[in-house]
């Protein structure tokens, strides 16, 4: 007789649940003529296969893995040969959870053929999904990842459905949102009417894969108008949702990165450079504009009458709230801003914002990262005990480290209201439980006031802050693997420093769980504190200041009565002060009568790079002045620069353009010192500045040309929103030190 044929078993680790991973193994298998069995468990999926063809079984799955999968590890071992026959797809298995759910994402073109088919039983069918796409973190409830453990779980099968579900032949097998207008979720209002109201100027709240959208006609300017003044929004961009990739290329220009990224299964808001006649308040005062294609079957039922048509697609948050992803929420808080709400009944378990991307030095870097990306992890270097970061005070993230992984939430916004501080709980009970974990430590910022730092000391275990500088720096060099050592540049609004000062513009040595600074912009006072963030006027008031110009407040900003004021505030020893280099931006703007108030964060210094980006391309921009700073030691002073803006004959795009330049340059010989006289041969460059594309491009650029590599942002915000991340590496390797206890 002939020996038995080895067996095998396989681990399969990572996104591998819910992608469509057995039937693809099943079928697999079948092909190889191997026998054995697939299933889902705790830890991912185990398979055990036996047959004369299985080397070519692991091969094929190492290389083509399903669209959706991600396999993170593939172990596999010999075991004993049982000789058994066929192959089967075993029930799952309950147990410690050590796997992960996939992201959501959009629905694949062989679901897009069926909803416009009129012979497909999905005609029309606005939640039509299969195993390759549809919704995922939003709609589960806990793992491991089967129907009853999701929102679905309300929607009983008809036969059909239930013949897809069990076949390992079919696309839709255990595709656990499978569901068709016999069984499954339905619209409140029908497609033809929501069209009508948005094609008639109408505003409509929709509910999408991650909570209600606000939408309206992008080329109607009294919509768009509308809406701003019902939703309270002032000037913030709003994101625009189109049919498909060719009517995004004629209302903003995309590279190759950003088509690939429209186009991406994620679907994420993508900035692109305006083109087209769209209407003027979409992106007041920007060069750039957010656009999407569509996410959800629904979306694509709205573009198919008119494939040309460009809607606006905007969070519905009211007042800063978390997005609504309730229909009774909905149909109360939304009836004052939108003329039609438009829910469904599928539950959203967890909401989710659309992401928001952009191509930063050749690459794709995140300003929010939400739907289509949580809960991807991150991997890091070292293995370490579980850890909680609770994030910062706005653009907050939350961040759960499980072995060599760290998990970053979604976004949740700023914690200053009631309901973001519950949505930050939801999301932190959330996390822990979906994941397994108990956190042994947990992190948060430095700064004493922070409600996060209050909330870390509720958990009873070791509490570890950490400077939040050091954190965005710490965030960077994780994302990259690096372990060791690192240099790096953290470049921001605000932080609270080790001298317990407002900090910004920071040279930064982590190592380990420490950290120091070594180097800091030349600080500018804080007239009037917090609201100098808000009213750039007072940095321009402070600049003046700085100068020994301070007598020239009330002529240089004749419409603010309080400018004399703000002046003699500046001078007091008891102001406060600042290094951060979003102040100075905001400076800038002041001086050069760009933005003097300003409705939403970040708005002076986002217009400032608009006009430099109309005066140059980041590639090209130079500054060939060095007398616009002064470099002393490691501290870093653009007085000279500010002086200069003074200047009459500046117009406001050449001020921008120059202001660009010199803070590049500056930036670049300031860095470069510090690397080179203290051998680090690469820098990370992080915080909120950094999603500035001619700046983190420029200075890219010009450390590359001295020979340091920069390492920016690319899998997480450059800003608070990765701060998490930092956080909780910085708390597991400071835990050798024994921080105190919480109380």
């Amino acid at each position: 007789m002939s020996p038995p044929l080895p067996r095998y078993r396989l681990r399969l680790r990572g996104a591998v649940q819910g992608v469509g991973m057995r039937p693809y193994v099943y079928g697999l298998a079948r092909a190889h003529a191997l026998t054995g069995f697939v299933r889902n468990d705790a830890e991912g999926v185990l398979c055990e296969i036996e047959g004369a063809r299985a080397p070519g079984f692991i091969e094929a799955l190492r290389r083509a893995p399903p669209p959706l999968a991600r396999i993170d590890a593939l172990e596999v071992e010999t075991v004993a040969p049982l000789c058994e026959s066929g192959f089967r797809i075993e029930t799952s298995r309950p147990g410690e959870v050590l796997t992960r759910i996939p992201a959501d994402a959009a629905v694949c073109d062989a679901c897009l053929d069926e909803l416009f088919d009129p012979a497909s039983r999905f005609h029309r069918y606005p939640f039509v999904n299969c195993t390759h796409c549809g919704p995922r973190w939003t709609i589960a409830r806990r793992l491991p990842y089967d129907r009853p453990q999701t929102s679905m779980a309300a929607f009983p099968l008809c036969d059909d459905c239930a013949r897809d579900y069990a076949d390992p032949a079919s696309r839709r097998f255990h595709a656990q949102p499978i569901a068709c207008p016999a069984c499954g979720p339905k619209l409140s209002h029908p497609v033809e009417e929501i069209v009508t109201a948005l094609t008639s100027g109408g505003i409509v709240a929709l509910k999408g894969i991650g909570g209600f959208q606000l939408m309206c006609d992008a080329t109607n300017e009294d919509a768009v108008a509308t809406l701003r003044r019902r939703k309270g929004r002032d000037a913030k961009p709003f994101a625009v949702m189109v049919a498909d990739a060719a009517t995004a290329q004629r209302i903003a220009g995309f590279d190759a990165v950003g088509l690939s990224l429209l186009t991406s299964p994620a679907r994420p808001i993508v900035l692109g450079d305006k083109r087209g006649a769209l209407a003027p308040s979409l992106a007041p005062g920007l060069m750039r504009l957010g656009v999407m294609l569509p996410c959800a079957p629904l979306h694509h039922l709205l573009f198919e009458a008119d494939r040309d048509a460009c809607f606006v697609a905007t969070s519905a948050n009211p007042g800063g709230a978390p997005l609504i992803v309730d229909d009774a929420e909905a149909r109360a808080k939304l009836a004052e801003i939108a003329d039609l709400v438009v829910g469904h009944d599928r539950a959203i378990v967890a909401r989710a914002d659309d992401s928001v991307m952009c191509v930063i030095d050749g690459a794709a870097a995140f300003l929010r990262r939400a739907r289509g990306f949580v809960p991807e992890p991150i991997a890091l270097a070292d293995d370490g005990p579980a850890t909680l970061a609770l994030g910062a005070h706005l653009k907050t993230t939350v961040t759960v480290t499980r072995g060599r992984e760290a998990f970053v939430s979604t976004h949740v916004g700023g914690l200053d209201n009631r309901a973001t501080i519950d949505f930050h709980a939801e999301i932190v009970a959330r996390m822990l439980d979906m994941l397994g974990v108990t956190p042994e430590i947990v992190a948060c910022d430095l700064h004493p006031d922070f409600y996060t730092s209050r909330l870390a000391k509720e958990f009873g275990v070791p509490v570890v802050p950490v400077q939040h500088h050091a954190a965005h720096v710490a965030a960077v060099a994780a994302e990259h693997g690096v372990a060791g050592p690192v240099l790096g540049a953290a470049l921001d609004g605000h932080g609270h420093g080790d001298d317990g000062g407002a900090w910004g513009g920071e040279l930064m040595l982590v190592d380990g769980g420490g950290w120091r600074r070594i180097g800091a912009l030349s600080s500018l006072p804080l007239p009037g504190g917090d609201r100098a963030a808000r009213e750039p006027w007072r940095m321009g008031v402070a600049a003046l200041v700085a100068l020994g110009r301070s007598g020239e407040a009330a002529q240089r900003f004749p419409g603010h009565p309080h400018a004399e004021a703000a002046a003699r505030l500046a001078l007091s020893p008891a102001t406060a002060q600042s290094s951060s280099l979003g102040r100075l931006f905001d400076a800038a703007a002041a001086l050069l009568g760009v933005r003097l108030e300003q409705s939403y964060e970040g708005q002076a210094a986002m217009e400032l790079e608009a006009l430099a980006d109309a005066q140059l391309r980041p590639s090209s921009l130079r500054c060939a002045r060095n007398d616009v700073f002064v470099l002393t030691g490691d501290t870093l002073d653009f007085a000279p620069l500010l002086a200069l803006l003074l200047e009459p004959g500046f117009s406001p795009h050449e001020g921008a353009a120059l202001f660009h330049g010199a803070v590049i340059e500056g930036l670049a010989q300031w860095i470069t010192r510090a690397a080179h006289g203290r051998g680090y041969a690469r820098v990370a460059l992080g915080g909120g500045c950094m999603a500035n594309r001619i700046l983190a491009e420029g200075l890219a650029c010009r450390l590359r040309e001295n020979g340091i590599e920069p390492l920016l942002a690319h899998r997480l915000p450059a800003g608070d929103g990765g701060l998490s991340l930092g956080q909780a590496v910085l708390a597991r390797a400071r835990v050798a030190v024994r921080p105190e206890p919480a109380t």
